[in-house]
């Protein structure tokens, strides 16, 4: 395979990509349409949840449960523990609030989570579609259901920690301010752009002929890095590594010397070579800083490519939001640009 640029300007091709490339752009609609129905379904639940004794502590649990942990734990009064596991903590019970984020219905293990955390009468709160096999098991007088339509697992977690923040157990997130900025980026990295002005695209050049390797500084930069490098590799077939930047020094430091003279058209001119590519979310956190800047000195000294992609506006939820976003156009791109050879 060899990465021709052109076809990402080229119409023929970027049509060949339309249901892929639509379904990226629609990303704020769709979290505006899951935090309307939310809203609409649970009217009053938030109100009741302030009023309510808080839990000894919320169990995050599923699929997205590293998310959602590291969105609310900063600013969650009461404990908070990520379960990614089947199952629950075996201390869970009718003191605590266990949250799953099924957005797809048909998860037999969230069912199962959910199935469990009723049994043991412990507040439950899951968004997934109203008539689905997690909804059968979501029954009862503590459980708040919000209906998600999308199978969005970004717009079922911006309405979960709408809800959450309203009952007090989390900072703000506000749906619109997170649907604006995927907007935003659907502006700045749609097909119809070309690649002077579009970071996106400019992004897939960059990673065309190596080995990404994706970094976030934050927690959140950090969810989505690995978010984005599972992008890439089921975009492009490739290999995309995404880690801490104590794991991508290695790596770096045992890049090959660049041979100016290799053959892009060989199969090995280059591509097993890294590129390092820097999800920025504007933290001014100085270790965050402190580790940015030494992964991009490390990759200068061995004359390893960096590529970034940032956003530095809104709160937290709609950075994260939109440093994936622009790597999944990036990981669109990529795979659009990749040609036999």
């Amino acid at each position: 395979m060899w990465f021709d640029e052109s076809r990402l300007d080229d119409e023929r091709a970027l049509a060949g990509a339309d249901a892929r490339l639509r379904a990226l752009a629609e990303s704020g609609a769709r979290v505006r349409r899951e935090a309307q129905a939310a809203a609409e379904a649970v009217d009053g639940r938030v109100r009741e949840a302030r009023e309510r004794p808080r839990p000894r502590a919320v169990v995050a649990a599923g699929a997205e449960a590293r998310l959602l942990r590291a969105v609310l734990e900063a600013g969650c009064p009461v404990p908070l523990v990520a379960w990614s596991a089947p199952g629950l903590p075996g201390w869970t019970g009718s003191l605590d609030l266990v949250v799953v984020l099924a957005p797809g219905g048909d998860d037999v293990a969230a069912a199962g989570t959910v199935a469990e955390a009723v049994r043991r009468g412990a507040d439950v709160l899951v968004a997934c579609p109203p008539a689905s096999l997690v909804a059968d098991h979501a029954a009862g007088r503590d459980v708040v259901l919000l209906p998600t339509t999308s199978g969005d697992p970004l717009a079922a977690a911006v309405v979960a920690l709408d809800f959450l923040a309203g009952a007090g157990l989390g900072r703000s997130t506000d749906p619109e301010v997170v649907a604006l900025a995927l907007d935003d980026v659907a502006v700045r990295c749609s097909p119809y752009r070309d690649i002077a002005g579009n970071p996106a695209k400019e992004a897939a050049i960059g990673l065309a002929d190596a080995v990404p390797l994706v970094w976030g500084g934050t927690p959140l930069a950090a969810r989505a890095a690995r978010r984005v490098a599972e992008a890439l590799r089921s975009g492009s077939g490739r290999a995309a590594l995404a880690g801490d930047a104590e794991q991508l020094l290695p790596v770096l430091e045992a890049a090959r010397p660049r041979d100016v003279f290799a053959d892009p058209f060989d199969g090995d001119g280059g591509a097993s070579r890294p590129v390092l590519l820097v999800l920025d979310d504007g933290s001014d956190d100085p270790r965050v800083r402190e580790q940015g800047g030494h992964l991009r000195a490390v990759a200068a000294a061995h004359d390893v490519r960096v590529v970034e992609l940032r956003h530095d506006d809104g709160g937290e939820v709609a950075r994260y939001a939109s440093l994936l976003l622009q790597g999944r156009y990036a990981a669109a791109y990529l795979g659009l640009g990749l040609v036999p050879a």
